[in-house]
């Protein structure tokens, strides 16, 4: 794939299934059909993972290198694991990359992994940064896993994460604010301590009373907690343009003390009419830091931070069938409807 200036952008589905057939993009195992999102690939978990004592950058040395210095334990994912909530992980992926020159790419977590706070990034061989691979970067790919307040069952295959690649350096389109709405009876979920293992392979297949607490607002304010998970919605509605793909981003952490949104990406056609998606909002995965603080009803979170595609892309989200089109308030796909 050649890389020229005026082409720079996020590249579309098409552009990832041309990366796969030239081996660009390449596999342990065939790829699933539908592994390829419209502007996005969904990594999955290979065979192997690591029980680690702390995180790290490999700095200079592969992975692998790595790990031996920090690991308490191997995980066969053949089998299925536990991860345990407070534990740091790092995992095998199946899929390995030769990106051309002019190619990067940029990890993020999927929605239904953020959703039930489980905190992953991924890792290259002699990584300077999480989640950012280097144009024309060849090797292995590996994340870590770290959940934060639920214990979480996975096993090879299972998709916890997502890449999004870019030719050049594209531009930002727009910024958009991104506000909390705490209007309604219900407006958001805090997460239950000692709550059960959830599946990630397992959707609608959990009870939610056992894991979220519902919330109303008073007079339009939440009291957050430290150190507690919220599961909270947009004030308005989003809508990712057709040729546009957009990621939310945390603002300024001097504006409160709380961090939003672990899985940040938003497809093309999200929200769009064209894809029957008017009416989705954002859902806010929010989590209180060192101090208690009062979030109030449409005061901004996040970002949405909207880039261009290189090309128009040949599905759209939710095309398919999708669990957040069309949104507003909602759990991961693993919980059954609230009730």
């Amino acid at each position: 794939m050649t890389v020229h200036a005026h082409s720079a952008g996020i590249l579309p589905c098409q552009s990832i299934e041309d990366l796969i057939a030239q081996g660009a993009i390449s596999s342990q195992t065939p790829f699933d059909s539908d592994q390829v999102q419209p502007a996005s690939l969904d990594l999955r978990l290979g065979a192997r993972a690591w029980r680690v004592r702390a995180s790290f950058l490999p700095g200079a040395r592969r992975v692998l290198e790595r790990v031996p210095d920090v690991a308490m334990h191997e995980l066969d994912l053949t089998k299925g694991a536990v991860f345990e909530r407070g534990c740091v992980y790092i995992a095998e992926l199946q899929e390995r990359v030769a990106l051309p020159p002019g190619v990067c790419a940029r990890a993020n977590p999927k929605s239904s992994t953020g959703r039930v706070d489980v905190f992953v990034r991924l890792l290259t061989d002699r990584g300077r940064a999480f989640d950012d691979v280097e144009a024309g970067y060849e090797g292995p790919l590996y994340m870590e896993i770290a959940p934060q307040t639920f214990s979480v069952l996975a096993r090879t295959g299972t998709r916890m994460n997502q890449l999004r690649l870019k030719a050049g350096n594209p531009p930002r389109l727009s910024v958009r604010d991104v506000g909390v709405d705490l209007t309604g009876d219900l407006v958001g979920f805090r997460a239950r301590r000692h709550a059960p293992v959830v599946d990630l392979d397992h959707e609608d297949g959990h009870d939610p009373g056992d894991y979220w607490q519902p919330l109303e607002a008073r007079r339009g304010e939440l009291l957050l907690d430290p150190g507690e998970f919220y599961i909270l919605a947009s004030k308005d509605t989003v809508e990712i343009p057709v040729m546009e793909a957009a990621e939310m981003t945390p603002i300024d952490p001097a504006v409160g003390e709380f961090r939003v949104h672990y899985a940040g990406f938003f497809d093309p056609g999200f929200g769009t009419e064209e894809a029957a998606g008017q009416g989705s909002r954002g859902v806010l995965e929010v989590r209180g830091r060192e101090t208690p603080f009062i979030l109030e009803d449409g005061q901004t979170v996040a970002r949405l931070v909207y880039e261009p595609l290189t090309d128009r892309p040949t599905r759209l989200y939710g095309q398919d069938g999708s669990h957040y089109q069309r949104q507003g308030l909602k759990l991961s796909k693993h919980f059954r409807g609230w009730r």
